[in-house]
């Protein structure tokens, strides 16, 4: 019994082949079948046309011969190579002359072996064979790599999917001790993802905003108010305004909230980049483009750009939000409201790009709807 520690010996010798032989002369059509046929599956063409028909059949390799009136086999070979089933057929050339250029020429075109005539069956035999063990070889290399990529593209979408759960596991966890929250956290990885697209071309954010980096950025979203878990019932579910006490305890959330995911980070072998801008978002997307946020007091480009993308998309969700302590605003004064605050809360740009986009906007918060709101 085999361990599976053994090498393993891969011997193409014996597969099954299709030879297809092109030769405008009866007697090599003869010769070269009798002295393949043992073997392999012979199909014959005695022209051009005829060739090209018979290839369609995607035989294993094709010994052809290039000196041929109607078609010779330098125009075969052009036209089996316009036709994406057959322009991968391996050839090798037969020909009446050892002419440098012409095997050069020939090799340029793809050939992968040269037959002199007049034909010698052990060399004819011996090359064809030694081609298609090269052929079967390459075949199964390029098949064994198709099915590891199949296997590594699903493994890489089991583990972002397995990834995606954790994370929108974990800010559920926060929206639980929040319950008013609700589509909250769908309704704003949506609108960062929106915003982050519409400045991906935009000067000062192309180097940052790449395709896989607003996909990491959307991913992380889902955390920003992760560090709520750390704060007491009795201020997170508080009908009413909080006190100066209270307030300076819930806004402690940014801080937890980044601690919590930094430690995370840390326990990882290497640097993980949605965790990286999980961070940025949870420790700073309350922080305002003037300076009068928190928990650093940060100013403009001071700010990382995912929490500034989340402080606009966090407030325009909290504004059209019920909560217990106050009604939902209409869209409209809700986008006036965030106009009135470029450049004093929000990054200008920013704000310019939620005002492009303000019927997108419409359109998820109406997608993920929790209370009727009037525009």
């Amino acid at each position: 019994m085999q361990n599976r520690s053994d090498p393993i010996f891969l011997n193409f010798a014996d597969a099954s082949a299709t030879v297809l032989i092109v030769d405008n002369t009866p007697e090599n059509l003869v010769a070269l079948g009798e002295t393949l046929s043992p073997t392999y599956q012979i199909l014959l063409a005695g022209s051009g046309l005829q060739a090209l028909e018979l290839a369609t059949a995607i035989p294993d390799i094709i010994l052809l011969n290039i000196m041929m009136p109607d078609m010779d086999g330098y125009e075969i070979v052009n036209r089996l190579r316009e036709n994406s089933q057959t322009a991968n057929i391996p050839f090798i050339i037969l020909t009446a002359t050892d002419i440098y250029d012409d095997k050069q020429y020939g090799f340029g075109l793809g050939a992968v072996d040269y037959i002199t005539k007049p034909i010698r069956q052990p060399i004819v035999l011996a090359r064809v064979k030694n081609q298609l063990e090269l052929k079967f070889s390459r075949d199964w290399l390029i098949n064994q790599n198709s099915l590891l990529e199949t296997e590594i593209d699903r493994r890489l979408a089991e583990n972002q999917l397995i990834q995606q759960v954790s994370i929108n596991a974990l800010a559920r966890l926060a929206e639980i001790r929040d319950p008013e929250t609700g589509n909250h956290i769908l309704r704003t990885q949506t609108y960062v993802n929106a915003l982050a697209k519409k400045l991906q071309n935009h000067p000062r954010f192309e180097s940052l905003l790449t395709p896989y980096y607003i996909q990491q950025l959307t991913q992380s979203t889902p955390l920003h108010d992760i560090g709520k878990v750390g704060i007491p019932d009795h201020i997170l579910q508080k009908p009413g305004k909080l006190s100066a006490e209270e307030w300076k305890i819930m806004k402690t959330h940014a801080r937890l909230g980044f601690d919590a995911i930094d430690q995370a980070e840390r326990d990882c072998a290497k640097p993980v980049t949605f965790l990286t801008i999980a961070k940025q978002i949870t420790l700073s997307h309350h922080e305002k483009w003037d300076g009068s946020g928190y928990p650093e007091g940060l100013s403009g480009e001071a700010i990382p750009i995912p929490a500034r993308l989340m402080a606009l998309a966090d407030a325009f969700d909290a504004l059209i939000s019920r909560r217990v302590y106050k009604p939902a605003l209409p869209f409209t004064e809700a986008h006036d409201y965030i106009v009135s605050q470029r450049g004093r809360h929000f990054d200008p740009d920013i704000v310019d790009a939620f005002t492009a986009i303000f019927p997108e906007f419409l359109a998820i918060a109406g997608r993920h709807t929790e209370n009727s709101h009037s525009i």
